[in-house]
């Protein structure tokens, strides 16, 4: 019986030995050192200008070279950040890119990332690009270096289509004039700002509706909204042509700025916290008529545009000299003025302000002059005849 025990105990040994001595697949060995490095990043450009003709056209190649994270690199990730130079990327365009050691981007992408920054046509950017790797889990995140590329976004159509008349009116039950049709001008006209932006100040009643119209005294077409029981469509957002509904007014009366965006297809209506007059007045010693109050109507009384636009032509003003404008004549409680009339370049145009502390500085050369005012952007512009 001893016997027996030790042949079984012995081949239990032998046994265990055998699976003990059984081979089995190598594990992965990805070094010691499960901290990367920070990795390079390169652009194929540092200066894009591209046309829309070529916007399906690759316009910014990135490259960067691995951080070699200890683990299989198609699992890295690359985190890219675009962003405008000194804004430390709060308002970051991102892409996340796994495994791959580059990224393109076609014309069209870098221009909608542009356009969605607020920048306009034509002009140059100086724009932020960062990179930041990581393990796929987000763990070990390294900031690599930030390229500085110079980017200028090209022209798109308009989302909407302009209104072939050019001009813009403001009609309904929101609006001083009613539903009543055409409406009063000039001050339900809206002023055009640039090729594809109107904007108008008026008096809105509050809770009511109104629609803008591209030609006074028609009804065939209209700008109008989708659903105007949209919650806050009241102080903004899609627009379009010829929808089903009217344009809801803010729920309080008073004066608001409409600014209508046919290249985004957007509108918004803000509180205008100025005043908007009914009529204009030039007077000061940059003038003909000097201090005197009030002024003489025929050569120093505004043309009211529109709804927001005033302007004259001043024969004789005199350099080096100063003015007001008044929205009463005769009368000096209130007046139109400037916050600081030693601003550099201020006598060709600026800003202005209702009962701001300073008056408005003359050019340096005396002659005709046409002066612009918009109460849309509350600016002025003093042109030479």
């Amino acid at each position: 019986m001893k016997y027996l025990s030790k042949i079984l105990l012995s081949t239990l040994l032998v046994g265990m030995l055998f699976s003990a001595c059984t081979k089995v697949d190598d594990l992965p060995n990805y070094g010691m050192n499960s901290t990367g490095k920070a990795s390079t990043m390169s652009a194929s450009t540092a200066t894009i200008a591209a046309l829309s003709a070529d916007s399906a056209k690759v316009g910014l190649v990135l490259n960067w070279t691995s951080p070699k994270y200890a683990t299989d690199s198609a699992t890295t990730k690359y985190f890219i950040e675009i962003d405008s130079t000194g804004r430390n990327f709060a308002k970051a365009v991102t892409r996340t890119i796994m495994g791959a050691l580059s990224t393109s981007f076609t014309n069209k992408e870098l221009n909608t990332i542009l356009l969605g920054f607020g920048f306009q046509f034509g002009v140059a950017y100086d724009i932020d690009i960062r990179l930041t790797t990581s393990y796929g889990n987000n763990n070990e995140k390294i900031v690599a270096n930030t390229l500085k590329i110079k980017m200028t976004p090209y022209k798109i159509p308009p989302r909407i289509a302009l209104p072939a008349s050019g001009k813009l009116f403001i009609v309904g039950d929101a609006s001083q004039g009613g539903w009543n049709n055409p409406v009063p001008v000039p001050t339900q006209e809206f002023a055009r700002l640039d090729e594809t932006t109107w904007g108008g100040v008026f008096n809105l009643i509050g809770g009511k509706q109104f629609l803008i119209l591209p030609v006074n005294g028609e009804w065939t077409n209209k700008f109008s909204v989708a659903n105007g029981a949209l919650p806050g469509l009241s102080a903004g957002g899609d627009f379009g042509y010829n929808l089903n509904d009217n344009f809801p007014s803010p729920a309080t009366n008073g004066m608001y700025r409409i600014i209508v965006d046919f290249q985004t297809g957007k509108f918004t209506v803000t509180p205008f916290t100025s005043t908007l007059p009914a009529n204009l007045f030039i007077v000061g010693d940059a003038t003909p008529g000097g201090w005197n109050n009030p002024v003489p109507v025929a050569t120093q009384r505004f043309t009211r545009l529109n709804s927001s636009e005033f302007t004259l032509t001043l024969n004789g003003m005199i350099s080096g000299k100063e003015y007001l404008l008044l929205p009463v004549n005769g009368d000096w409680n209130n007046k139109y003025a400037v916050a600081n009339s030693a601003l550099p370049g201020l006598s060709g145009g600026g800003d202005f302000g209702y009962n701001f502390a300073q008056n408005f500085p003359s050019p340096s050369v005396s002659g005709n002059y046409k002066i612009d005012v918009n109460f849309v952007t509350l600016k002025f512009k003093t042109t030479k005849l």
